[in-house]
């Protein structure tokens, strides 16, 4: 293993260990610092992606970066609230301590403790992957990307919600930029007793792709773009694309 991918592998072990760490006061934390408006985020995802699949009847909805479950539940209400039947809802993710909690909270999902290169799953296997606020937390995001297209069945989705690079934020992205780097460690840091693992939303946000890098990252992966948008001072962005 070269010199860079050995601090790759070592940044990635750190990043797990610290979601472990915040696994119990994560809801809490989250809640309380997005002040609950990441669930119209997610619900639009959601209503999105059933649009965009065009179908009444899906197999299996993978949700990478699981974390504590919030959005595999968002996938199974908006699915009755569509009219859709979905066979299984499968989490992935690399922190025990993120899984515990999911578990609890929703133990009628079905779970794997993995990295977003390595999905315990058969090929060509699942309608939708969705990884919402965890794609930055990917050291090796391309490998990820082309993970999720084997995984995906023709014609399936990828449905990424994250917090992008702004190279030229406007007046209200600034006033939020300054909310996601003052204010936001102090609160999360509080709530966990780790400042430095909310220190590091705001870094690692600074350090990640902008938008238009991330949707040349999914057509490299071999997807076609089908919606991209930013919402709330382009605070969280929405993309979706398609399995070619």
């Amino acid at each position: 293993m070269s010199s860079q991918g050995k601090k790759r592998q070592e940044k990635q072990t750190k990043i797990v260990s610290m979601f472990d760490d915040i696994a119990p006061t994560y809801d809490t934390a989250n809640r309380v610092m997005s002040m609950g408006v990441d669930k119209s985020w997610r619900r639009k995802a959601c209503d999105l992606a059933y649009e965009f699949y065009a179908s009444d009847t899906l197999d299996k909805i993978v949700d990478v970066a699981c974390g504590t479950g919030d959005m595999m539940d968002f996938w199974k209400k908006r699915s009755e609230v569509n009219g859709i039947a979905v066979g299984e809802i499968v989490g992935v993710d690399p922190s025990n301590g993120m899984v515990d909690v999911a578990r609890e909270k929703y133990p009628k999902f079905n779970y794997h403790i993995a990295p977003a290169t390595e999905i315990p799953l058969e090929d060509g296997c699942a309608d939708i992957i969705s990884i919402t606020y965890g794609i930055r937390n990917v050291m090796e995001r391309e490998a990820a990307l082309v993970e999720f297209n084997r995984v995906l069945k023709t014609g399936g989705l990828v449905v990424i919600l994250e917090f992008m690079k702004n190279e030229s934020p406007s007046l209200p992205s600034k006033v939020m930029n300054f909310y996601t780097n003052k204010i936001l460690p102090k609160v999360g840091g509080f709530i966990s007793k780790n400042q430095e693992a909310y220190e590091y939303l705001p870094n690692s946000i600074e350090e990640f792709s902008t938008v238009e890098n991330m949707q040349k990252e999914l057509e490299t992966a071999g997807f076609e773009m089908l919606y991209t948008k930013s919402f709330s001072m382009d605070i969280s962005t929405l993309l979706i694309a398609r399995k070619k």
